[in-house]
């Protein structure tokens, strides 16, 4: 987790004051359906995530909170439609802070600032890419794999769901640490890639949490976590850092935005409202299944976070010169 993030805990106390305070508001808001975009195909692991969430709020609501997929061109159709709808918080956007902050870096002429056009609501889970290998990959580890690399540079390749996309910008962050050169090899999704890399036709990946079935199956090797601290989604396998290449932080954060000029008290009343879903143990758990370690800030904390990713993300893709096809 973070340590620019640990600050955005949400405590049960300050949650019980945000409760307080919001408690006028909560007559007024939300009086009818409120509708969650998901800028990702429906079926996977996202898709469920906020599908839960989604779930939860309603019943706290006692208003129907239901979800509307508006997938492509790299999450920015949803983006754009949310940013262009009132400032109500009756249309809310399911944010992955990295695909948010690469497709503002990635697309032209989006018609939407992916910070200035948004007022964050706080996130929902922080969780690891992880670094997996096919078996017959000759590296045990990540010193065992930077060594193959620098012995052979250019030999090693690496897939990816597609330019621009999370494993994609992934690699080359750890590569530029490691000080390596792999070549991309990039998939049009990650299932594809990840049927590539158990066949041997890649060398490795970064994917979510959702490929520790084929770890545990013995089918890929788990060789370390992206994130600064060890992740109990992912036990016993150690962070880049703790495996000789330092500097590297990539945690996927999810959340949820609305339309700039959103009332405070809205904002406010929302956050208190995820605050209460995520301490309860039911969301948790099917969190944690779905590979979403919970995790929430406020909307202050978020707002930032995604900023700071907007610019980081830009200099990698700059740097690496990153372009969709």
């Amino acid at each position: 987790m973070p340590s620019r993030f640990l600050s955005a805990l949400v405590t049960l106390a300050a949650l019980a004051t945000l409760l307080h305070a919001a408690a006028g508001f909560a007559q007024s808001y939300p009086a009818k359906t409120v509708r969650v975009i998901v800028p990702f195909p429906p079926g996977g692991s996202a898709d469920a995530a906020s599908r839960s969430m989604a779930e939860k709020l309603s019943g706290l609501w006692g208003q129907p909170v239901v979800l509307e997929h508006k997938p492509g061109a790299g999450t920015t159709i949803a983006a754009v439609y949310v940013a262009a709808s009132p400032p109500d918080a009756y249309t809310i956007l399911f944010c992955g802070a990295i695909s948010h902050a690469a497709s503002a870096n990635l697309y032209r002429n989006l018609g939407y600032d992916a910070v200035k056009s948004f007022a964050p609501l706080g996130t929902i889970s922080l969780s690891p890419f992880i670094l997996v290998v096919n078996p017959s990959t000759k590296a045990g580890s990540v010193r065992e794999l930077v060594e193959l690399a620098r012995a052979k540079p250019g030999v090693l390749n690496y897939a990816s769901s597609g330019n621009g996309a999370s494993p994609h910008l992934a690699a080359e962050m750890f590569a530029r640490a490691a000080g390596i050169r792999m070549v991309h090899i990039p998939f049009k999704g990650m299932a594809p890639a990840l049927v590539a890399l158990m066949s041997g036709e890649v060398d490795l990946t970064f994917a979510d949490v959702a490929v520790m079935p084929q770890v545990r199956s013995g089918r890929l090797r788990a060789l370390a976590v992206t994130t600064a601290k060890a992740s109990p989604l992912v036990p016993g396998v150690p962070t880049l850092g703790e495996s000789g290449v330092a500097g590297v932080d990539i945690p996927s954060v999810t959340g949820f935005i609305v339309p700039a000029g959103t009332p405070r008290a809205t904002v406010a009343f929302i956050n208190a409202s995820m605050g209460k879903a995520l301490a309860s143990s039911d969301l948790r758990e099917r969190l944690v299944g779905l590979g979403f370690e919970p995790f929430q800030s406020t909307p202050e904390e978020f707002g930032a976070f995604l900023a700071a990713e907007v610019r980081r993300y830009a200099q990698v893709i700059r740097d690496a010169g990153i372009s969709v096809d």
